[in-house]
């Protein structure tokens, strides 16, 4: 296929405040041998206040394929469906302000689109990296099974159909079919739109070919607060379309609960106790298992950190998932908690 009959594709960036990566992150896109009368790069800004706009205006001028756009409402789903409705192309491509792709991002997006009609969606894998000490052991934790579980994208090499990809690639006729992202959802509102996508037919699929690298949150109070609301917010999503959450979706939760369960019970119940010791060697021997692998895999001084980065993930995610029950199952909505609205942060 010539360069002339490739579909232009409109690249959308929800940014806020992402002064430190977002000229990495936009001169990776630009630098992509894609054809560039083919491709249009939207940053759709949260209207940051830490120096984000000046790059982009600069990077602007010196490159007409990038526009930027106002989104005074400050979240991911706005910035998309004001990007969306801003685009000119029959492709739409969402990247993240803490990413840099690799050069042929965007041209493997469209091939996996063209070579498998099917798909709706196509995305490839994640390489999470980390600028310091702490985020290079969060993004250790987050690239193993102790962090990624069975998650695709973040393991290695893979083809074929998932649930959800990163960065993905739709054609524009999907938000014509399926509609825009849901406003209301702070996070997890890509997963959402996946549920809509594949309810009415379509297809997602994850082609390793397709890579980018991801920054990781920095500390262990960013990364405890970006996992609180993953959390929190994935009952919502689970409730919107009223099915019952896979295994998968409710491992956080019921791993919380079982520790509240057992520390409360070994107050009262002798059994509990015993209980209660039992599971927590059993989720010891799970984290040795998990520091090792990250060991071999990252160096022994990363490694240190599994133990502190690990149970913090895995506690912030259900205890969120515990409190979305609690606000969205239980009280239904009746009260927004104060920390719930996360601002584009990335």
């Amino acid at each position: 296929m010539t360069g002339s009959e490739q579909p232009f594709v409109s690249v959308v960036l929800p940014v806020r405040n992402e002064a430190a990566f977002i000229e990495s992150c936009l001169r990776s896109i630009l630098r992509n041998n894609y054809p560039k009368d083919r491709m249009e790069v939207l940053v759709v800004d949260g209207m940051s206040d830490d120096g984000t706009r000046p790059i982009v205006e600069r990077l602007a001028v010196e490159d007409s394929r990038i526009r930027l756009i106002d989104n005074p409402n400050r979240t991911v789903p706005y910035a998309m469906n004001e990007g969306i409705r801003a685009s000119s192309g029959a492709v739409l491509l969402r990247v993240d302000g803490h990413v840099v792709v690799a050069p042929d991002f965007v041209r493997q997006s469209v091939r996996a689109l063209l070579d498998h009609p099917e798909a709706w969606v196509t995305g490839g894998v994640l390489e999470t990296i980390g600028d310091t000490f702490v985020g290079r052991a969060i993004s250790a934790v987050m690239s193993s099974p102790i962090g990624a579980g069975n998650a695709r994208f973040r393991l290695g090499a893979f083809k074929g159909f998932v649930e959800h990809v990163p960065f993905p690639c739709y054609w524009r006729w999907v938000f014509d079919k399926v509609g825009l992202f849901d406003e209301e959802l702070v996070r997890n509102q890509d997963d959402e739109l996946n549920q809509r996508i594949i309810r009415a037919g379509g297809k997602i699929y994850l082609d390793s070919d397709i890579r980018s690298q991801y920054y990781s949150r920095g500390s262990l109070r960013s990364l405890a607060r970006q996992y609180y609301q993953y959390g929190f917010w994935r009952v919502r999503t689970i409730q919107k379309h009223g099915r019952p959450a896979t295994l998968r979706q409710t491992i956080p939760l019921l791993f919380v609960l079982v520790w509240i369960v057992l520390i409360f019970g070994a107050v009262f119940w002798l059994p509990a106790r015993y209980a209660l010791a039992g599971f927590a060697a059993l989720y010891a021997a799970g984290l040795a298992i998990g520091t090792l692998q990250v060991g071999f895999r990252n160096g022994w001084r990363i490694a240190l950190l599994v133990p502190i980065v690990a149970p913090l993930l895995h506690f912030t995610y259900g205890l969120g998932s515990l409190k979305g029950v609690w606000f969205w199952i239980i009280l239904r909505g009746r009260w927004m908690p104060p920390d719930s609205v996360s601002r584009l942060s990335r």
